[in-house]
């Protein structure tokens, strides 16, 4: 695919690693706010050189980010089409779903809603000054200011790679919002080295805390204690954070490698212990593999209150995480078939969503007719089961 470079003095080549090697040693609030100033100056360099950019090269159309709601205002501007795409967890606001920041259960009484409500207050100050930008831009361009947070995003498809069955019941999404299940592909991943001779054919345990905020080395060390007495296997990904040999001994003797070929470890896996990133959840319930989440930051705390939701793993909180507390959790999820079992329904609910074709049809009508694509009547029902 060609590739067209903006913001080149806001991020100079090499700077956006650095970035993400900072936020991948933060937690809880403090990592919040430094992805929200990430997005303030990714929206910067996106609101002021994108619209040339798109016009030179005749693009016809956007696919945005649901994180990115500067890249729909910049479509507003131009006068093309575009879809939002929920890459994380579906972020469209209903007093009934706590903010995404939070591991808050789903609670739909009026206790619920003034909490949520209380709770979206706290996040509209955290990222105000993201926000402030695209108020800038939308009033220098003249386009129409909404207080309402979801106006932002298409009124012609949205679409999420979430299964419905991984969704709280939903009363306000619009007519034009699609589960679609995820995109995950291995054909074209890079091949990862792996030691297969040393996996002993025990139960397997897989654990990632993801590439980004990776980098706090005691949760492994915890981990590995929770997981040293099970007659279980523990693998141990390192995503980038360390190497093997940077380590002390950890207890048990797990397996521990810098990257993991993740796809091929969750085929044989039991359990995962994961960070509660999207990717990792979604890659994790295709094959029918129950979790047990230890949420760092941003998004994650969101994504795995779900997973307890539908009772397809447990969460231990970062703040919370001890090895016996982590210990417990996983136990229980080896132990009771209920876990399991929630994992097996959430993968057929992949299996029936769509995936990457079903998204690609939706976007495609979207572009051509300019006309919302309205969900099938069984998709609505599903979402707000």
């Amino acid at each position: 695919m060609e590739f067209k470079a903006i913001g080149e003095d806001i991020f100079p080549l090499g700077s956006f690693k650095e970035c993400l090697a900072q936020l991948g040693q933060l937690s809880g609030l403090a990592a919040l706010k430094y992805t929200i100033e990430l997005f303030k100056k990714t929206a910067i360099s996106v609101l002021r050189d994108a619209p040339e950019v798109i016009k030179e090269n005749g693009i016809e159309a956007l696919l945005v980010d649901q994180t990115s709601s500067e890249g729909g205002t910049v479509a507003e501007f131009i006068g093309i089409p575009f879809i939002t795409v929920c890459s994380t967890v579906v972020l469209n606001r209903d007093p009934d779903i706590a903010p995404f920041s939070t591991t808050w259960e789903y609670k739909p009484t009026l206790t619920g809603r003034l909490r949520n409500k209380l709770g979206y207050e706290i996040l509209n100050r955290v990222v105000k000054p993201r926000y402030d930008v695209l108020v800038e831009y939308r009033q220098k361009w003249n386009l129409p200011l909404d207080s309402s947070v979801n106006s932002l995003y298409s009124t012609l498809a949205q679409i999420s790679h979430q299964p419905a069955e991984l969704e709280y019941p939903r009363k306000t999404l619009p007519k034009w919002f699609h589960f679609t299940g995820p995109y995950h592909y291995s054909a074209k991943r890079e091949p990862v080295a792996f030691p297969w001779e040393k996996l002993t054919g025990q139960p397997l345990i897989y654990a990632s805390m993801g590439t980004l905020q990776n980098r706090l080395i005691d949760v492994f060390d915890k981990i590995a204690s929770a997981c040293e007495d099970l007659d279980a296997q523990l693998v141990i990904t390192l995503g980038g954070s360390a190497t093997p040999e940077s380590l002390p001994k950890l207890p048990g003797n797990p397996l521990v490698v810098s990257y993991a070929p993740q796809l091929e470890l969750l085929q044989k896996a039991t359990l995962v212990i994961t960070h509660g990133g999207m990717n990792t959840v979604l890659e994790s319930l295709t094959n029918g593999v129950p979790m047990v989440a230890i949420p760092v930051a941003n998004d994650q705390p969101g994504i795995a209150a779900r997973i307890a939701w539908t009772g397809a793993g447990e969460v231990v909180p970062l703040k919370k995480l001890s090895v016996e507390k982590l210990q417990k959790a996983v136990k229980q999820v080896l132990i009771e078939d209920s876990y399991k079992k929630n994992a097996l329904r959430l993968q057929e609910g992949i299996k029936q969503a769509g995936g990457v074709k079903k998204a690609v049809d939706i976007i495609e009508q979207a572009v051509s007719t300019r006309e919302p694509v309205l969900a099938s009547t069984n998709e609505q029902v599903v979402g707000q089961n």
